[in-house]
Order: structure tokens, then C-alpha cells, then sequence
């Protein structure tokens, strides 16, 4: 029977075993495939693809829903074992960029993430689950340790660098929790930087006569 909670040291083991033998390799190879299948593309600041850090990995598959693990097979449900970035400058960039994509890759999922509530900034970003393309696998892979599918997330300037300065201020493990101060301070940050994605993106508009 199977146990209803993972062991930690299990899954560290084995997502270990994977991480050494493929997944640092794929993911280099993945960031070579995605530059080649954007070459020429204008207004792309950087393209990377990496594996999910072996800590983060196994705190994803420990977490819990309803008082219950979330995942009863890590490996195989985890789909963001390695992550992808295209950031692009302005707004419009990321749909003309997203359809590049779905012509060259097999997208089995989409989510456009934006904050609950109209009257709330945070997180904003373009979310791809892709299938992993086989130009990307060598042959001497163990074809066992190769995830099935990669994420893709597709993001402007903007969005990706408050994005990562809020990842880096409000989530570290271990901190001290911010204050209701700094929350304010960082949803403020937010909205500045939301609005300045679509002040870019419409004077870009504007001067290249787009409608």
C-alpha cells in the first residue's frame, strides 16, 4: 500500500539522481532551442531556462492541501521541473510572443495569471505548460528521468522584475514576516509597476502607429 505521505528524504534522493543527470543538461539545452526558435524576434530583452533547485523541489512536493499531500507522486506531477523565462519590453510583445511559441511547442496547458480583484496588483505573467520537445533530449539520456513536460512563463520587463524583488523581500523562508507597512509598500511598488507596463506599452503603440 502505498504510504499518503512522501518522505522527504526519498524524494530528495530521487529528484537528486534526476537533477545530476538530466535535468541540468536539458535545461541548457532548452535555453539554446527557445533562443534558435526566437532568433530575429525584436524586443526580446533575455531567454533562460533552468532546473528547479533541489530545495524548492522537494518543499513543492511536501506541500499540503486540506491537511493532506498535495502530491502522491512528485516526480510525475511536479510539471515545473524545469522553468523557462522570455522577457519581453512591452505588454503587447507578450501575446505576439505566445503565439511563436504554441507554433513551435505543444501547450497542454495556459494560464494568464493576474491578481483575484480588479482593485489589487501583484503577480502578473503568462503561465505555459509545454511538452518537452525531443530536440532538446540526447541520446545517452535515461529516457525514466526525463520530465514530460516543462513551464514557460512569458513576461514583460516589468512584470518580471517586480516580480522577483517581491519573491526575494516577502518570501525567503525563515524571515521575519513583512509588517502590514511593508505590504502596503510593496502592493504600492505593484501598481506603479503595472501602470508603467501599460504606459510603455501605448506610447510604444503610439509611436509606431499601432492601433
Amino acid at each position: 500500500m502505498k504510504s499518503s505521505s512522501p518522505r522527504p528524504e526519498a524524494i530528495e534522493a530521487d529528484y537528486r539522481r534526476r537533477y545530476d543527470a538530466v535535468l541540468t543538461r536539458l535545461a541548457a539545452n532548452l535555453n539554446a532551442h527557445l533562443v534558435e526558435c526566437t532568433k530575429g524576434e525584436a524586443r526580446i530583452d533575455r531567454i533562460g531556462a533552468r532546473a528547479k533547485d533541489i530545495d524548492r523541489f522537494v518543499k513543492k512536493a511536501m506541500t499540503e492541501k486540506d491537511g493532506r499531500p498535495k502530491y502522491d507522486d512528485p516526480l510525475n506531477q511536479i510539471q515545473d521541473q524545469i522553468g523557462a523565462r522570455i522577457i519581453v519590453f512591452y505588454h503587447s510583445d507578450v501575446e505576439r510572443i505566445d503565439q511563436l511559441v504554441k507554433k513551435y511547442f505543444r501547450a497542454i496547458e495556459y494560464k494568464a495569471v493576474v491578481p483575484d480583484s480588479e482593485s489589487e496588483f501583484g503577480y502578473f505573467g503568462q503561465h505555459l505548460i509545454l511538452v518537452m520537445p525531443t530536440d532538446v533530449i540526447e541520446e545517452d539520456m535515461e529516457k525514466a528521468l526525463i520530465p514530460e513536460f516543462f513551464e514557460l512563463q512569458i513576461k514583460t520587463l516589468f512584470q518580471h522584475a517586480w516580480s522577483e524583488a517581491d519573491h526575494d523581500l516577502g518570501y525567503k523562508p525563515g524571515e521575519t514576516p513583512l509588517t502590514s507597512e511593508q505590504k502596503r509598500l510593496i502592493a504600492f511598488t505593484s501598481a506603479q509597476a503595472w501602470g508603467a507596463d501599460h504606459m510603455f506599452d501605448r506610447l510604444f503603440r503610439e509611436r509606431t502607429q499601432r492601433p
